[in-house]
């Protein structure tokens, strides 16, 4: 006796009868073989009018891995000014772990996460994005100090104030980045440009709080603006030699160093 082919065999649930059993409709199935998946029955689902998807396939949205979500700068294309703001802000933590020197093209477009040309379209050279990126740290660092001058009920405090946030625990980083841009400024136009406006701006601001602490009674000047200069001078001095630590130099002395120069000029 021969052996039944696999078409006239048992499904692979054993029900060699499917074929002749209506559907779940009750209808007998259009092709006139056994339900496909074999196993309704088995899953308690025998009473639904619509056929359910076989339960030994897996999901097709199962099987795919779920996709990333892609940051908005990627997805569309931002204004000039905000990919340029991007890549800027990228550019910051760079400067500040590797120093100018050490940061080309592809380090920033990496940081950005945007391509070489795209950074090369946005900006004339490296140094340009550079520099940026310095002048962006350099402004938010002196916003926050003047910003707390400004709340200051006077100009004596408010310069007290600046003498305290300039030296702290935590504003070596600023010192570094602040020494390494003005290196940088004696190869390279762009940092000088950019450095010679923050100093600018910087003795502006301690110019009107001296002006200010003269005006209540608490300083006497004559030239405010020279006074300016000559104190940036001595913070800048005081700050090279805290990074050198030769000789060593802690955070309270360079106070005492500042507090003492504001007393001789302005208080003597």
């Amino acid at each position: 006796m021969t052996s039944p082919s696999p078409s006239e065999g048992p499904d692979r649930a054993g029900h060699a009868d499917n074929a002749e059993r209506p559907d779940r409709a009750g209808r007998p199935d259009r092709s006139g073989r056994a339900d496909r998946s074999g196993r309704a029955d088995q899953a308690g689902h025998a009473d639904r009018p619509d056929r359910p998807e076989r339960s030994d396939r897996p999901e097709r949205a199962e099987r795919k891995a779920p996709r990333r979500a892609v940051d908005a700068s990627r997805r569309t294309r931002q204004p000039t000014e905000v990919r340029r703001r991007l890549i800027v802000e990228a550019a910051v933590p760079l400067i500040a772990e590797r120093g100018t020197a050490a940061v080309g093209v592809r380090e920033v477009a990496a940081a950005a996460g945007v391509s070489v040309g795209t950074v090369t379209y946005h900006f004339e050279s490296v140094q340009e994005v550079l520099s940026e990126a310095m002048v962006l740290h350099i402004e938010r660092y002196y916003a926050a100090l003047s910003e707390a001058a400004a709340q200051a009920t006077s100009g004596a405090e408010g310069l007290r104030l600046l003498i305290d946030a300039l030296f702290t625990d935590d504003t070596d980083r600023h010192w570094r980045m602040w020494f390494d841009y003005w290196n940088a400024g004696e190869r390279d136009q762009t940092f000088a440009r950019g450095q010679a406006e923050r100093y600018e701006t910087w003795h502006a601001e301690i110019q009107a709080l001296v002006e200010r602490g003269r005006d209540e009674g608490d300083f006497r000047c004559d030239d405010p603006a020279d006074f300016a200069l000559r104190f940036s001078a001595l913070a800048d001095g005081l700050a090279l030699r805290r990074l050198r630590q030769v000789p060593t130099l802690s955070v309270a002395d360079a106070r005492r160093h500042l507090r003492r120069f504001v007393d001789a000029e302005l208080r003597g």
